[in-house]
């Protein structure tokens, strides 16, 4: 695995509102002008064409994928992915997985990604910069929300009780369980400033906005600064294998994404010991080119609310990011949680 250090200018170029949901495989932050070569490099072309009904798509959609897991199975899934979505719609739909999160919204930016899948961060600066709209939001477990958890295998340190064992083989500590933040603050006061502390990637809501600002507002830090010893694993399982590894004294992810390491690592769930959440953050979803019309845009959400309904397309979605459905986006969740984090991150 390999792991990207933080560096405040390189990410303060990676897009406009950076003072950056699903890969930061590099040693620094890239910045805007190589996410824009990366995307014109291999996002392919799209020509418009008339749909059935004279409707107005391109001849290909292109549906970009962040690499929150390996890319390789990423593009995998979201093959599968994009042949139910083109069923449903009558169009090639074709794959596109960048190497980070900045790259889907250059992608978007630049015409070269019709549809992204990414987290709720993401997805504001998508439409502040790519002027795209939110469509949908991702459920899971029958809820259109999520946290960040906060896990460690330092257990005398940042366990203030008895570590406890879900239904599930998962340990935890400070009531930190159940999926609803925020839990465990107070031993969140015990990470040090010299602590390496493994978050996902510069655009991740649940991987390094929301917690890193959940650090500032109890320990009155800059989250950009005066953590020096950051470290981006570059996906949310890779976050986790920071800490199983020893690489991270504390680490940052999605809830529970010690889940998909457990098949190769089988006591990742005992030893990655989860001792807080950070608040309830609106779930990832889907943005639609704003280069797309109204009816355009329409069509693609039905189509993608009608896929999720299907054998194919639930079995797709959940492969690709556990999604077990979608539902429309709840704008006033991404203008009073997601947007205000986004807009004072750093400041």
């Amino acid at each position: 695995m390999k792991n990207r250090f933080f560096a405040p200018m390189a990410l303060a170029a990676g897009i406009a509102l950076l003072a950056t949901g699903c890969s930061a495989e590099a040693d620094e932050v890239e910045s805007t002008t190589d996410a824009t070569e990366a995307a014109e490099s291999t996002a392919p072309e799209s020509t418009d064409a008339p749909a059935e009904g004279g409707l107005e798509l391109p001849e290909t959609l292109t549906l970009a994928l962040v690499p929150s897991d390996e890319v390789e199975q990423i593009t995998t899934d979201g093959e599968a992915l994009a042949a139910a979505l083109s069923d449903q719609l009558g169009i090639d739909v074709e794959v596109f997985v960048p190497e980070s999160y900045s790259a889907v919204v250059v992608a978007l930016q630049t015409g070269q990604a019709d549809i992204g899948f990414l987290g709720p961060i993401a997805m504001v600066q998508a439409e502040n910069e790519a002027n795209a709209q939110i469509v949908l939001q991702s459920v899971r477990y029958g809820s259109s929300e999520y946290v960040g958890q906060w896990f460690t295998t330092d257990t005398d340190t940042f366990c203030l009780d008895e570590v406890q064992m879900d239904e599930d083989g998962f340990a935890f500590c400070n009531g930190a369980t159940g999926g609803s933040g925020p839990a465990g603050e107070d031993a969140l006061a015990l990470v040090g400033a010299d602590s390496v502390i493994s978050f996902v990637d510069p655009s991740s809501a649940s991987g390094y906005y929301f917690p890193a600002t959940q650090l500032s507002g109890l320990l009155g830090i800059d989250p950009i600064n005066d953590i020096p010893n950051a470290l981006f694993a570059g996906g949310h399982p890779q976050s986790v294998q920071a800490v199983y590894d020893g690489d991270a004294v504390v680490g940052i992810s999605f809830n529970d994404a010690r889940s998909s390491l457990a098949d190769e690592f089988s006591d990742v769930g005992e030893k990655v010991v989860v001792f807080a959440y950070t608040g309830n953050i609106p779930n990832d979803g889907v943005v639609v080119s704003g280069d797309l019309d109204a009816d355009a845009t329409q069509a693609i959400t039905d189509a993608l609310l009608a896929l999720a309904e299907t054998e194919e397309g639930a079995a797709a979605l959940s492969a690709v990011y556990s999604i077990d459905g979608l539902e429309v986006a709840n704008q006033d969740a991404f203008d009073t949680v997601v947007r205000p984090v986004e807009e004072n991150f750093g400041e």
